[in-house]
Formats: structure tokens, sequence, C-alpha cells
């Protein structure tokens, strides 16, 4: 695939709409541990996550913010799922499951952010088959 600076090279980038984008883009750094990429004027910021990325878009003319996570998770991983999820809650993200380690071999915490997003940050605790847990490995 050619690169381009102007794009994050991950596959898949999901793009989030908050009212205020620069501020949006400074909570999800401090609260998540995310960086700024990119900025593009006052309407857009590309964001690092890891080896991924998010972009924080401007919202649009006639969009609902009540709506605009509803059906809508994230799922992003950590090396420690437990420190950064006190890093969310110092920076006023709603805990909505305090860390659980799972059968499946990851460890994560889920998250609502001050715009009703809703994240899960799982952290890799052990290798499992998921034959398992009951799982069914088709293309791994």
């Amino acid at each position: 695939m050619l690169a381009n600076r102007s794009i994050a090279r991950a596959t898949v980038i999901p793009v989030l709409a908050y009212a205020d984008v620069h501020a949006a883009a400074a909570w999800l750094c401090e609260a998540f541990g995310f960086t700024v990429r990119l900025r593009i004027g006052d309407h857009r910021v590309q964001l690092n996550v890891g080896d991924g990325a998010v972009t924080v878009r401007e919202m649009r003319a006639g969009e609902a913010e009540a709506a605009l996570g509803l059906g809508c998770s994230l799922t992003v991983r950590v090396e420690d799922a437990d420190a950064r999820c006190r890093q969310a809650r110092e920076h006023g993200a709603r805990i909505t499951q305090e860390p659980v380690t799972y059968p499946y071999g990851e460890r994560q915490y889920n998250a609502t952010d001050f715009a009703g997003y809703s994240w899960t940050f799982s952290q890799t605790v052990a290798d499992v088959d998921p034959a398992e847990w009951g799982g069914e490995a088709v293309a791994v």
C-alpha cells in the first residue's frame, strides 16, 4: 500500500464526531493516552492510538449529539488495562466496567467518554486457543 503522510497507515480508521474537535482531541489524549498526529484546520484531528488511529471530526449541522455514539463501540489494545483505567477515571471518563480478566486471555475495562462514545480497552494476558472458551477460529 502506498504511504501518504496526510493519513495514518492504519487499515481501519474510525471517525468520531464531537462538538469541539480540539477539546475532544485534548481530552482523549489526556484520558486515554492517545497522541495527536495531525491537525486539519478547526474541523478535524487525527490521533495515534498505538499502531492504529482515530480521527476526531467536527459535528455537522443537524447531527444530534446524543445519538452519535449509539450502537458504536471502539476497542483499543493496551499494555496495562489497570493503569489506563486509572488514567481514564482521573480525567473524567465514566468507567462502566472495572478491569476484568476473561477466559479468552484478555483483561478489559469499559469506559464512556464525555460525548457518550463507548470504549473497551483490552490487555492481552494469555494466548488462549478459542476452542478452550467456546470460540471457533476461522481465519487467524
